[in-house]
């Protein structure tokens, strides 16, 4: 088939609807370490061979490749998600669809192609996704009639339906939301989860009679996304609002969840919850009889949250051994393993292995016996350790004599010896408290590095260091392209380069991530550290993906 890919508004056309076949992930750190930087000293090659500090793109590679997440496709930027990963989003998507079902929100399903009509109808919406927009223009050896788009989000493809539901204040609120894929033809180097160009997500989209009660779940769907990552994924996230250079297009606002990865310094777009206002309403003319008998406008919203969702937990928890899961999200909680020796009954160690897993799982814990023969228990250990299972359950002969087991935690490498009698409990207990840690461990980390500044020289300084940096700033557009602008200029020449790779897929360049809902008082007069102007509130920036 023949793919049409869209740069600025204007289509050309790509034969064979494939980029560079095969291409593997190169992105997850930027271009910084050179080919073999932070190679581990022999080695093996079924495990991690980078150091997590030293090459964070292999090691980021090899962990969700060894650790069976992903697989890599012929068509470059698309992925296999294997059933490790898999599980893991069925586990978001059956925690976040319990959520906004508590709000009066239901599931439903529409088609992911859109005429180009369709698709242009809105302008100002389009134009941003215009570049990513792929295109099916034949049938067999026919061409079609007239191009057809692949979904790169489905307000132009939901919002004319609405408009012929919607007629009466007693249609509304509509709140429909559906777990599907999108495409969106991403030209920078593509890197499993974080920037790809088909992923899984959910899509809200929602129609009120007020603007109040729009704004209202705007914030509770904004809730809901950060529980996902801080209570779900252990991954501390800031709330706040996008700056009007980086809202959704098309919309009135854009709130976001703001994720971190230390081992980059960079920031990254964890969730995005719009209030679109009435613009979608005026441009497919929706609009209905309130109950004043005067016809009106719906406000609508949009949210969603996709499976970059994965690809923040591992950078922020893997290590250079391979994942680290969260128990509540982890396929596995926990996995016994028989220690086998000479002269050991291995049929009745076998069978108190199945009993000790038939007690945990009555428990609730998620557990795996393995029985592998083929594999002595140091491969095992290794196994598992690279799949971040969070508890691993030794038992050997000696355990056996003395009705204990061996319990190992994978976050804190912890060993304990703990009684088969009291082991349900104790592990159950063991998860909750892992789950707990690990978020306070990665918010703690967080923290250290978001700094203030109130010059231009400090923030640059800040962040060069790898730092979200929080300033005062005035809040006008102008500004917000010159810090990008010179940001880039002043980390190009200070690496003695003269322009950057329009394919890079992450930049040199400083962006506002965004107006957070917790900053810290901003006295009267404060200037704006890159105007001079009066600061109206305090900005998040950082280097992000």
């Amino acid at each position: 088939p023949k793919v049409w890919l869209c740069r600025g508004g204007a289509a050309k056309p790509k034969e064979g609807g494939k980029a560079k076949e095969g291409g593997k992930a190169k992105a997850a750190g930027g271009g910084g370490p050179t080919k073999g930087a932070g190679k581990k000293e022999n080695a093996s090659e079924k495990g991690i061979e980078y150091t997590k500090a030293g090459n964070l793109p292999k090691w980021y590679e090899q962990v969700i490749v060894k650790s069976e997440m992903i697989e890599f496709y012929d068509i470059s930027g698309c992925y296999i998600l294997r059933p490790w990963s898999f599980s893991i989003w069925e586990a978001i998507k059956d925690f976040l669809d319990a959520k906004i079902k508590t709000i009066g929100v239901t599931n439903c399903y529409f088609p992911m192609f859109v005429s180009e009509a369709k698709l242009q109808a809105e302008k100002d919406h389009i134009e941003d996704f215009a570049p990513e927009v792929a295109w099916v223009t034949k049938s067999g050896d026919g061409d079609l009639n007239e191009p057809i788009a692949i979904r790169p989000t489905s307000e132009t493809i939901m919002y004319p339906a609405f408009r012929s539901w919607i007629h009466s204040h007693r249609d509304l609120p509509i709140k429909l939301n559906q777990w599907c894929n999108v495409v969106r033809w991403e030209f920078k180097h593509p890197t499993p989860f974080l920037r790809t160009r088909e992923f899984l997500w959910q899509e809200g989209h929602t129609a009120h009679a007020t603007k109040e009660e729009a704004d209202v779940e705007v914030l509770q769907i904004l809730e809901f996304y950060a529980a996902v990552y801080e209570e779900l994924l252990a991954v501390p996230v800031i709330k706040g609002r996008k700056t009007e250079k980086e809202k959704f297009a098309g919309g009135d606002y854009t709130t976001t969840v703001e994720a971190f990865i230390p081992a980059a310094g960079r920031a990254i777009q964890g969730a995005t919850s719009h209030g679109l206002g009435q613009n979608f309403g005026k441009m497919f003319r929706i609009e209905f009889e309130g109950a004043d008998g005067k016809k009106a406008i719906p406000w609508q919203n949009s949210w969603g949250l996709t499976t970059r969702t994965l690809g923040v937990m591992v950078m922020v928890h893997g290590d250079d051994k391979g994942l680290v899961l969260p128990p509540r999200v982890a396929p596995l909680q926990a996995v016994i393993v028989p220690i086998t020796m000479k002269d050991v009954d291995e049929g009745a160690q076998l069978k108190t292995c199945g009993e000790i897993a038939a007690a945990l799982r009555e428990a609730g814990v998620r557990v795996h016996v393995d029985d592998r023969s083929n594999y002595n228990p140091g491969w095992k250990y290794s196994y598992w350790e690279l799949k971040g299972v969070p508890l691993r359950l030794e038992l050997g002969p000696k355990d056996m004599a003395k009705q204990q087991i061996r319990v190992v935690r994978r976050d804190t490498n912890d060993k304990e010896d703990v009684p088969l009698s009291i082991l349900p409990q104790k592990a159950a207990l063991l998860l909750v408290q892992m789950q707990h840690e690990m978020l306070a461990r990665a918010r703690q980390t967080r923290d250290s590095y978001v700094a203030q500044a109130l010059t231009w020289e400090d923030f640059m300084a800040k962040i060069g260091a790898g730092n979200l940096v929080l300033t005062p700033y005035c809040n006008e557009k102008e500004f917000e392209e010159l810090v990008k602008k010179r940001s880039k200029e002043e980390a190009l020449a200070a690496a003695g380069e003269e322009a950057e790779d329009d394919r890079a897929a992450i930049s040199l360049a400083v962006k506002t991530l965004c107006i957070p809902y917790e900053a810290p008082p901003l006295p009267d007069g404060t200037p704006c550290f890159i105007s001079g102007k009066p600061a109206v509130c305090w900005t998040l920036w950082g280097r992000s993906y």
